[in-house]
Formats: C-alpha cells, structure tokens, sequence
C-alpha cells in the first residue's frame, strides 16, 4: 500500500510539473518598426519555422485588414506561416476559426487602441480559447496596443483628470492613470510601449508609486521582450526600462511621493526577473 501512495504521488508531481512546463511564451514589443532580426527570433522560439501556423489579431487596429497584410508579408517573408482573423465589427468566430487559434503556435496582436481589441477579445468569447493555445505552450505576441494587453491591470492610454490625450503625461500624479482588464498572462507586471521615444516616464513612475507590489516595465520601440519561465530577456534595437519600488512607502497629497525607486535599464541580450 505505501508503495502505491508514493507511486500515486510522484507521478502527480510529474504530471504538475508536465503542465507546468507546457505553459508558453511571451514576445512583447514595444510598438515602432519591426527589424527582421528581431521578428526572425519570435518565429524561432515560437518554433513555427520548423511546423505549425500563426494567427494575426488586427482587432486594435483601425484598418484591421492594412495590418494583416503588412504583418504577415514580414512573417510569411522570413518563412511562417501566417493567417489572420479579423473579429471586429459584427464579425463572429467560426468554431473551425476558434479550434485554429487553440492549436496555433503564434497568435499575434497588432498595434492600435489596446481598449478596441480587449472588447472584441471579451465581446466574441476569445478570452478562453487564447489562453488554451498559451496553456498549450503557444506563444503569444503582441506590438505596442498588443503589448499593452499582456497585463492583467492593462494601461488604456488615458488619464482619469484630463481628458484630452497626450502621448505622454506632464505630471505625477494620484489617480489619474486609467487602467482596464487585459489579458492577465502578467499579473505582477504592468507593461508601458513606445516608452523611450514617448518619454512615458511620468506614467508609469505614477503606476509604480501607487502599486508597488507591481514591476513596472517600459519597453521602446523596435524592442521586445521574450518571456518564459518567469524571466523576460531584451531583444532589439533600443532599451527597456524597469521601474521597482524598493521602499514600498506612498504619500499621497494630490502629487505622488516615494523613496528609493530602483530603475534599471536593460538593452539587447540581457534578462531581468518578473514578479
């Protein structure tokens, strides 16, 4: 009998850690131009030169059909395989649509209003059925709009006190960043995108003085991160920029106020922990 306890339980144990190892990957760029080294790197680690399809979500975008086309001539040139589904407007999934995002090796988020494609997300039931594809080790990827969405607690662009939008925010300030439900593949990180070259500074120190149990990761353009295993390494071209509250202390008196804020600025090749 305690032999096929023991026996029971190891192989629960190899079957945990089996699931757990299935979990996918994460390929966050930072909006702007899409150097074909870069993109080269997400098709490798996605494994989708070797077999297998990717799936394009032009939801965020205005002209859904512009960003299929030029996404997929960069991907279908460096050798995937790519499609792309269109669901905005009243256009529903099919059930033979739905399986191939289950079992694609890439689904892909373009660029646009990240608020635009978690309502068509939400709106057509997409929510389950892209975290089956991750949960199956997929990967899911996404630029600039589909950056943002990578988050449980999702920057939308908007400031709560003024509401005519500006690319960057001109103070640091309590309540005023408005945020919504994304995709919650991070739940411990906040993701900001065009961060450098939209001197989204202000921003996300305002997230990381009101949350700071949250990583705050700025990511610029043509540069991603690929994230697997809890750990996220830099690819591309320019900087990604991580903002820790170290001291955990918030005043708040209409400006925000905070000690000891570690910032951290990673380029190509290096690798930082998420929470």
């Amino acid at each position: 009998m305690k032999f096929l306890f023991w026996l029971s339980l190891m192989i629960g144990i190899l079957i945990h850690f089996e699931i757990q190892s299935q979990s996918g990957k994460l390929f966050i760029i930072g909006g702007g131009e899409r150097p074909d080294e870069m993109m080269k790197r997400m098709l490798d680690e996605a494994n989708l030169l070797q077999n297998g399809y990717g799936i394009i979500l032009p939801m965020a975008s205005s002209e859904p059909d512009s960003a299929i086309y030029f996404t997929s001539k960069q991907l279908i040139k460096l050798g995937a395989k790519i499609k792309g589904f269109d669901f905005s407007g009243n256009k529903t999934p099919t059930k033979e649509q739905l399986d191939s995002l289950k079992n694609a090796k890439l689904i892909y988020f373009t660029g646009g209003d990240q608020n635009n494609l978690m309502k068509s997300i939400q709106e057509k039931k997409l929510y389950d059925v892209i975290w089956e594809c991750y949960k199956k080790g997929g990967m899911i990827a996404g630029t600039s709009a589909g950056a943002a969405v990578m988050s449980e607690k999702m920057i939308t662009g908007n400031e709560k006190k003024y509401q005519n939008y500006k690319e960057t925010f001109k103070t640091i300030e309590t309540n005023n960043i408005e945020f919504g439900q994304g995709m919650g593949f991070l739940t411990k990180t906040i993701i900001d995108q065009h961060f450098l070259i939209r001197n989204r500074h202000n921003r996300l120190l305002s997230a990381s003085i009101e949350f700071p149990d949250i990583l705050c990761v700025g990511i610029d353009e043509a540069t991603a991160i690929l994230v697997k295993d809890n750990v996220a390494e830099v690819i591309g071209n320019s900087q990604v920029i991580v903002y820790k509250n170290k001291s955990k202390t918030i005043q708040k008196q209409n400006k925000l106020f905070a000690q000891e804020i570690k910032t951290s600025i990673f380029i190509q090749g290096m690798t930082f922990k998420l929470k």
